[in-house]
């Protein structure tokens, strides 16, 4: 199963419609409609029947979590590691004073695109694209950004402006 849009498509594709999406969240917000989060779970859901991540992993590959501290400790306990060992190991402190990967692409990604901690990964990782969150309007900033990054978060906004037009 092919990603449309492709990768080499999808910076292209989310930098022509950043100045009409932006305008579109702004909008969003000061007038948010009364079924959003039901829209967005289902176009969320309906977009994620037909794409498989493991084809892209572009997330995994680009760009690195954050990781709370029940991340640390849950993954740490995977590891048989003190949460210190683990942070040593693997995070580093990020401008925002969050623990992130050291390095991308993230070092829990194997060959074939998947991830060697699932069980046990960071919350921001099992909610990426954070297309079916709650209360969708305001995270506007960060979809803008996962547009450029994940195909489905592309699809599931241009699906969004056709369903809740403003």
């Amino acid at each position: 199963m092919s990603l449309k849009p492709s990768l080499n498509e999808i910076q292209k594709l989310a930098k022509d419609k950043h100045i009409e999406n932006k305008k579109y969240f702004d909008k969003l917000k000061k007038k948010t409609p009364k079924n959003l989060d039901y829209v967005m779970q289902d176009l969320h859901e309906a977009e994620f029947k037909r794409t498989d991540c493991l084809t892209c992993a572009n997330c995994c590959k680009t760009t690195g979590p954050l990781f709370t501290l029940a991340d640390i400790e849950r993954i740490a306990k995977h590891f048989k590691q003190k949460p210190q060992q683990f942070i040593d190991q693997y995070l580093r402190i990020d401008e925002d004073n969050d623990y992130v990967l050291q390095s991308v692409p993230c070092t829990f990604l194997d060959a074939q695109n998947y991830c060697m901690i699932y069980d046990v990964r960071p919350k921001a990782c099992r909610e990426f694209p954070h297309t079916d969150r709650k209360k969708f309007q305001q995270i506007s900033d960060l979809t803008l950004k996962n547009v450029a990054i994940c195909p489905a978060a592309y699809n599931i906004v241009e699906e969004m402006k056709k369903k809740l037009p403003l």
